[in-house]
This record gives C-alpha cells, sequence and structure tokens, in this order.
C-alpha cells in the first residue's frame, strides 16, 4: 500500500533531491495513519519537524506535488475504453477560535474562513477512480455584501466570464480535453453538476486530433430559451415520446442548518420513485453578453422525471445536458448511468475531510495548508481507489496493492487461521481490513470509504509488528533468544 502510494509522488521536482526523499516519506506516513494529525503520523519529533519544514518550503508547491500523480493517472486513463471526467467544487473549512489562517478567505459569510478546491477526477464507466487529472484552489479575497437583488444581477451581467468564480468550469472542459488529446483511443466525458449550466460552457471547443472529440454530460440548471420557438427546454423535451420507465431508490434526507434552502437540498423520506425517460434534441437560444457575441448551440437534452411524486414531496428530475448520441434507448440509460458516477465525487470529498481531516491541519498559513492539501488529495484518491476496485476486481491478486507482511499479519489477527500458501483476493482483504475499522462482514453488503481509512491505520501497525516479531523476523529471534525459558 505504502509504495504503490509513494509511486504516485515519486518523480517529483523541486529542484532539490532532498525534497522528492522527504515528499516520499511524508506520503509513506501520511498514508499509512490518514486519520491521525502529522504528529501523531510522524515516526519522532525530528520527522514532524522536517514534515513541516517540507510544507513551508518555497520550493514546494502543490502543482510540482500533484505532476507525477497526474502523469500516472493519464497513463490509467489510456487502459479505458470510456473515460469519465468529473469536476466539482468543495469547501475547505478553516475557521478558528481565535487566530485565523493567513490567507484564508470569506466562505460564504466573513464569519467562516477558508478555502476553495475544485478537483478534475477521472473515473472509468464503471465507477472506479482512477486519479485527479487537474486541480484548482483558491481563497476569495472579500465578498460583496449590502447590495440588492437588482446590483447583483447587474454587477453579474457586467462581469465578464475571465472575471467570474464560474471560470473554473470552463477551465475545467480545457483540461478535460487535454486529457482527451493524450488518450485518443479513450472516448472521454466531462461531467458537472447544474453549478456548470453555463453556456459559456457549452461553446468551449471541444475537437481533438484525433477522431473522438471531447463530450459534455451537464446537469441543467436553467429551463432555457431556445431558438426558433416559443417553448423553453423543459416544455419541449416533455412534449417528446417516453422511451422507457423505471424505479429508482430514493434515499431519505435531512436539510442541515447551515445548507441552502432550494427544493433539493429539503428533508425528504426515503421511497421508491417511478420515473420517465426522454430525450431529444435543441437548439439553445445564446443569452446576451456585454462583452461578446454566443453562438446557437444545438445539444441532446435527456429529461428523468418523477410522474406520481408523493404529496408534498419534490420530484425527482435530472434534466442532462449532453453531446452523446441519444439515437437508441440504452445510449439513453447509458448516459443517466454515467451521470451517476458524479456522485463519487461526493464520496471523495468526504474522504478527504473526515478520513483525511484536512479540515482540521493546524497551519498558520495558507501556502502550507495547500502543500498539504495537495499530498492528502492523493492518500484520499488511493482510499477510494481501494475501495472501488475491490468492487469492480474483486478476484484480483491482494498483492497488487498490499505487501505480504501486510495481508498476512491481517489474515493471522481477522481470521485466527494458519496463514495460506496462496493470497485471498482483493474483494477478500478490502473487507478484513474494514472489519478492523468496525465493518461488520456480511455477503449482502459493501465497505465504505470510513471503515477503509480506520481499517488501513490498524494495517500498518499489525504490518509494523508483523515485520519486527513475525515468524519470518530475524528480529523476534535475536529479541526472544537471550530471554530465559519459563517451565510451568
Amino acid at each position: 500500500m505504502s509504495e504503490s502510494l509513494a509511486s504516485e509522488v515519486r518523480g517529483a521536482e523541486f529542484g532539490d533531491v532532498r525534497l522528492t526523499n522527504r515528499l516520499l516519506k511524508i506520503a509513506d506516513r501520511l498514508g499509512c495513519w490518514p486519520n491521525m494529525s502529522i504528529p501523531a503520523a510522524a515516526d519522532g519529533r525530528a520527522e514532524m519537524e522536517a514534515a513541516y519544514r517540507f510544507f513551508d518550503n518555497p520550493k514546494v508547491t502543490p502543482e510540482a506535488i500533484f505532476k507525477p500523480h497526474r502523469q500516472a493517472t493519464i497513463e490509467r486513463t489510456r487502459e479505458c475504453d470510456e473515460l469519465l471526467l468529473v469536476q466539482d467544487t468543495t469547501e475547505i473549512d478553516l475557521t478558528r477560535p481565535s487566530q485565523q489562517v493567513s490567507g484564508a478567505g470569506p466562505l460564504e459569510c466573513e464569519s467562516r474562513r477558508g478555502a476553495f478546491y475544485h478537483p478534475l477526477m477521472a473515473f472509468t464507466s464503471g465507477g472506479v477512480p482512477l486519479g485527479t487529472v487537474w486541480s484548482k484552489s483558491w481563497a476569495r479575497e472579500k465578498i460583496c455584501s449590502g447590495r440588492t437583488a437588482a446590483e447583483k444581477m447587474r454587477h453579474k451581467r457586467n462581469t465578464p466570464i475571465e472575471e467570474k468564480e464560474s471560470m473554473r468550469w470552463l477551465e475545467g472542459v480545457r483540461e478535460a480535453r487535454k486529457v482527451a488529446e493524450a488518450c485518443p483511443r479513450t472516448r472521454c466525458v466531462c461531467i458537472a453538476d447544474s453549478e456548470a449550466d453555463i453556456y459559456e460552457l457549452f461553446a468551449e471547443p471541444r475537437s481533438t486530433t484525433a477522431q473522438e472529440e471531447l463530450h459534455l454530460l451537464i446537469r441543467a440548471c436553467h429551463d432555457r430559451s431556445l431558438s426558433s420557438t416559443t417553448t423553453r427546454l423543459l416544455e419541449t423535451v416533455r412534449a417528446s415520446d417516453c422511451l422507457y420507465r423505471c424505479s429508482v431508490d430514493v434515499s431519505s434526507r435531512k436539510q442541515k442548518t447551515n445548507a441552502k434552502t432550494a427544493a433539493r437540498r429539503a428533508t425528504r423520506d426515503a421511497r421508491i420513485a417511478e420515473v420517465e425517460l426522454r430525450a431529444c434534441s435543441v437548439t439553445l437560444q445564446p443569452p446576451p453578453r456585454f462583452d461578446r457575441k454566443l453562438p446557437g448551440i444545438t445539444i441532446h437534452v435527456v429529461l428523468v422525471e418523477e410522474t406520481n411524486s408523493p404529496p408534498g414531496e419534490v420530484p425527482v428530475q435530472w434534466c442532462l445536458l449532453t453531446t452523446l448520441p441519444i439515437d437508441t434507448a440504452e445510449q439513453v440509460k447509458h448516459i443517466v448511468e454515467n451521470y451517476c458516477i458524479r456522485w463519487q465525487i461526493e464520496i471523495y470529498f468526504r474522504t478527504l475531510k473526515s478520513g483525511c481531516r484536512i479540515e482540521e491541519r493546524y497551519f498558520q498559513r495558507m501556502g502550507r495548508l495547500l502543500n498539504c492539501l495537495a499530498v492528502y488529495s492523493i492518500v484520499a484518491w488511493k482510499i477510494l481507489y481501494l475501495c472501488r476496485l475491490s468492487r469492480d476486481c474483486p478476484d484480483l491478486d491482494c498483492e497488487v496493492v498490499f505487501s505480504p507482511s501486510e495481508w498476512q499479519a491481517v489474515y493471522a489477527t481477522v481470521q485466527k487461521k494458519p496463514i495460506p500458501k496462496k493470497p485471498p483476493t482483493l474483494n477478500e482483504m478490502v473487507r478484513m481490513v474494514t472489519s478492523l475499522g468496525g465493518y461488520v462482514i456480511r455477503a449482502k453488503t459493501r465497505p465504505g470509504t470510513q471503515t477503509l481509512w480506520f481499517g488501513l491505520q490498524r494495517l500498518h501497525d499489525l504490518s509494523t509488528a508483523w515485520d519486527s516479531f513475525g515468524p519470518e523476523s530475524d528480529r523476534s529471534s535475536k529479541i526472544f533468544s537471550g530471554l530465559p525459558c519459563v517451565v510451568r
């Protein structure tokens, strides 16, 4: 596990080979104990201070830390027939009770301070995360409060897209196009939630030198106007024929006290929803812009909508704008399945915050924290990768990821049986590791990332003891050979 994680940062260039070697040690330690503080994960005070000096070194940047992982991710993506490039934004809340982090900016209000993290992650069509190919972090200098709604709208209309935070979505599409250029045999699809429903995004060039262009799959936020018709987007797609019907499980949800008051975030009960799928092609009416003229865009629309929702419940509705083909019902179904993979990036954010506890890393300056975030972003990806890979490739030999001392120590602890000659499968190993973190092994359930990151910490403690005192350890024979034999 530690060796596979080190391979994601090996080759980082800081102009000093000592910094590269230090990064390997830091990635090893933080990967072994992702939930612990840096002092707890470090092997003594000297190693702890070396880690903090590394994050504070002016030669160290998030881009330099991240570059080898991006290259390794690109290599993995070339083996896929279809690649889903998912982008999204999350808050990094760094609010402190007294002294605030220097360089942190306001989030939704001045009392909450922090930064924003926007990655572009690569997934297989089965949901296995292959890595992060691009990311952007920033902190706001200020937020404009006290304006009326009309003043906010006027300011929004008179500000170029390049000067807005929304520009990150277009930058993500451009980076996705670079990935498509590097993987000419792979169909690449850039996926984003409704926050990315920006007209300029659909007008971005998507062609590459290869035959396959970059595709888009964006959840619509606006009921847009259409060219050459008075009807709007939703009315037009609802008028098309129903391709098929299906049932979906709607999970329960409780509205957070600090969440936005949108209907999609309201409290709801779990239920089985009956939905209908429709699809059609439309030409969007370009919105007016003060600094440019935008072209009309022809795009496909896929509507997933609940027809008979319970009284008082908000109907399930996904309106997806895409450049993928919609000629058959199977193609439309595949589009919906691809969009469902977008939820994996939310699990990644949860792993980064709850598993790696990035918001609880106490640094005095933002530069140090962003360097630390670059390392933990790779650690969080590795945890999610193991969790998903064990589901998609359950029969894979566990030694592809885990060393012999790791799986043997876990097997002896969990199974309490003699060590087999043949290593267990990856699925069996991950289930044993997660059982160390609190997962109850059952045939019909699957472990999650939370029990995995807790289990990985115990795994490394066990493997360290196994290397030191296990049956194949020379050290154990030397330690216990000098002890007197007690005869009872």
